[in-house]
């Protein structure tokens, strides 16, 4: 039997012991599943048992978690599990990058950091170029930190206004008989925007901005001849965008700007025949000076842990798909030589 050793690790009060426990021990529980160790808690300190390389692991998951409450309130189980990762993968060094790097505080005085190392690579992205493509699937934080990035320079007066827009595909031809004016009918594709922006900058703060029109909300046919000066620009759901639609936006961006274009090029609604102007520009713009695509992955989703499994089942199906489309090809090409 391998030997078991125990370590120790200090803690300061009541509160870091729950948060670091997690509710119902759920925190704890993971590490143990994790490194197959025990801990308990010790009065003032946990105690973790177990073999040396699998407590020195534990140890370092911890040790960051604790680092990280010196500057947030709570502690998710998603910290943990991205903390486990991280050390499993011998990159234990870069949680405390993550949790230095604040990019701004909402209105209710939250920190808003990338939760991911592919979040900061895209974040690191954005702050050396003027435009920037974040490629990837639901929860992995595109539009959000993008946002995030807006109003910080918003608020540092690097841009004089936020410019937010998407392709409003799904309205279509039935978008005449929706009720109301046409910022009415296109609203319910703008929401998630809105929503974003309401828990980082507070209602009242971007209902201000938006009535001085230094925040624009608008569906991306707003954008056509005009030419975007000063501004922090972000095209969501550019996976919907048709070739001409994509050059149109890309061809704004005036002085001083910075362009934000987010998609999945695994979600496209465009009608079938539609090429999407996404896909396109990634083969177009690759390795243009001055811009640069970021991809992120499931590792980096950040929403509830079944999204990952969700994803993961589609790309297997896709997978599959594809192998059995390629198996029956050979088979269409020996018939055409015999009919020949």
């Amino acid at each position: 039997m391998t030997e078991q050793i125990q370590k120790t690790i200090e803690i300061e009060n009541t509160r870091q012991s729950k948060e670091l426990f997690g509710e119902l021990d759920a925190n704890v529980k993971k590490l143990e599943e994790a490194f197959s160790v025990q801990i308990s808690n010790r009065d003032q300190s946990i105690e973790i048992v177990g073999e040396e390389e699998a407590v020195r692991k534990a140890e370092i998951v911890l040790e960051n978690l604790k680092m990280a409450l010196e500057r947030q309130k709570h502690i998710e189980l998603r910290d943990v599990e991205y903390s486990i990762d991280l050390v499993n993968e011998g990159i234990e060094d870069s949680i405390t990058e993550l949790l230095d790097d604040v990019i701004v505080y909402t209105e209710m005085g939250r920190p808003l950091r990338p939760k991911t190392l592919g979040q900061k690579r895209y974040l690191d992205a954005i702050r050396r170029n003027d435009i920037v493509f974040g490629i990837g699937p639901a929860g992995t934080g595109k539009t959000y930190i993008a946002m995030a990035n807006a109003v910080k320079a918003f608020k540092n007066k690097e841009v004089n206004r936020i410019i937010l827009t998407r392709p409003a595909v799904e309205a279509g031809e039935s978008l005449g008989f929706l009720p109301g004016d046409l910022q009415m009918k296109v609203d319910p594709y703008l929401r998630p925007l809105y929503d974003a922006l309401f828990e980082i900058m507070g209602h009242e703060t971007f209902n201000k901005y938006m009535e001085k029109g230094m925040i624009e909300v608008a569906p991306l046919a707003y954008m056509r001849g005009r030419t975007l000066d000063n501004s922090y620009v972000i095209l969501d759901e550019a996976q919907n965008t048709t070739n001409e639609q994509m050059k149109m936006f890309l061809t704004r961006l005036g002085y001083g700007s910075k362009a934000i274009i987010t998609g999945d090029i695994t979600q496209i609604d465009l009608p079938r025949g539609k090429q999407s102007g996404l896909k396109s520009v990634l083969k177009i713009l690759k390795g243009v000076k001055g811009i640069e695509i970021v991809r992120l992955g499931r590792t980096d989703i950040v929403r509830h842990p079944l999204v990952q499994r969700i994803i993961d089942a589609y790309e297997k199906a896709d997978r599959e798909k594809e192998e059995k489309e390629k198996k029956k090809k050979p088979a269409v090409i020996e018939e055409k030589k015999e009919n020949d």
